[in-house]
């Protein structure tokens, strides 16, 4: 199940005109009763910021964290992050487009099988279509709800 909460920008009013959000956040409960948070915004004064948290009973694991990470501690003693962080998708994503792109090509040369089938890619799209549909809706959305028959 996705929860999409979704925020307009007050100073950004294209992102309403467009249907879009500058700042938004998935909640996702996984079928064993995990939790996930997905997190991203456009307007983060620290930096560009996207992470993924999943927190299990066993362990909780982030992706997305690194030392340009856009987030200073409140904490004493807390660990420093870099002080110029990523401030553009580029900068954040350079080396995973990079190593997506390395891997695409060896798959055309048939070098590799795909790391991502056509099941994986359609199961990206329903958790998207389920994000939208909960952020227009306002409502928790079942992926069965996007499920195509």
């Amino acid at each position: 199940m996705v929860q999409q909460v979704a925020r307009r920008f007050r100073d950004a009013a294209f992102f309403a005109e467009l249907g879009d959000a500058d700042t938004a956040t998935a909640v996702v409960t996984f079928a064993g009763g995990t939790l996930g948070v997905v997190s991203t915004t456009r307007y983060n004064g620290r930096g560009y910021d996207v992470r993924l948290e999943v927190h299990g009973s066993a362990d909780s694991i982030a992706a997305g964290i690194d030392p340009k990470w856009p987030m200073r501690s409140a904490g004493t003693g807390a660990v420093a992050f870099d002080p110029h962080p990523h401030h553009f998708f580029m900068d954040r994503f350079a080396d995973a487009f990079r190593a997506q792109f390395e891997s695409f090509l060896d798959v055309a040369a048939g070098k590799q099988p795909s790391p991502c089938t056509v099941a994986d890619g359609l199961e990206a799209g329903r958790i998207a279509e389920a994000c939208v549909r909960s952020a227009a809706e306002h409502r928790p959305v079942r992926i069965e709800e996007v499920r195509v028959r």
